[in-house]
């Protein structure tokens, strides 16, 4: 019998029915394509582990800016990879962030915004079908993290009928 680890990996709201947090999360899912709820919850509990983090790190160093930035290096490393933080934030700006900075770093949106595809659904649909590669690899998860070097490298697979610009789906685009 194979044992599986249960556990999700995000929160649910602590009140479920509050039509203003309803209309914002609504808003969000039509803004950037996402399939249900589960993935906007799964983006805010990483913005959550992001700001503890921050703020332990800041704790640790008893407010030291300097201090908190050394010993999270590795941390804000990986922020600024991801582009979530510019090079020039310091760790404090962790705290600051929004759940929309780390939802404009999926490889779907970064496809959208790229203009490789008409909507967010569109890029989504073109991920899941296997139309899109990163630096030559097919990647079909919508929701990779895409690091700031590899955004440049994101195209259609040379393989795909979407590679050819006159595709009936690309023509849409260009008008």
């Amino acid at each position: 019998m194979a044992t599986g680890n249960n556990t999700k990996s995000y929160e649910t709201p602590n009140h479920p029915f509050q039509g203003e947090r309803i209309a914002q999360e609504a808003d969000l899912l039509g803004r950037y394509g996402l399939r249900n709820k589960e993935e906007l919850w799964r983006a805010q509990s990483q913005l959550r582990e992001f700001r503890r983090e921050a703020r332990r790190l800041l704790g640790n160093a008893q407010g030291d800016i300097d201090v908190a930035e050394s010993e999270g290096a590795e941390f804000l490393g990986r922020l600024r990879r991801l582009g979530i933080l510019d090079e020039g934030d310091d760790i404090s700006q962790v705290l600051s962030l929004d759940v929309t900075d780390l939802l404009e770093r999926r490889f779907q949106t970064i496809v959208y915004r790229q203009g490789l595809a008409g909507t967010p659904k569109q890029a989504r649909q073109f991920i899941v079908h296997g139309h899109v590669t990163v630096e030559g690899a097919r990647v079909t998860a919508p929701s990779k993290k895409v690091e700031v070097d590899e955004e440049d490298a994101v195209s259609f697979d040379e393989n795909s009928p979407l590679a050819d610009d006159l595709h009936p789906e690309r023509a849409e685009e260009q008008e």
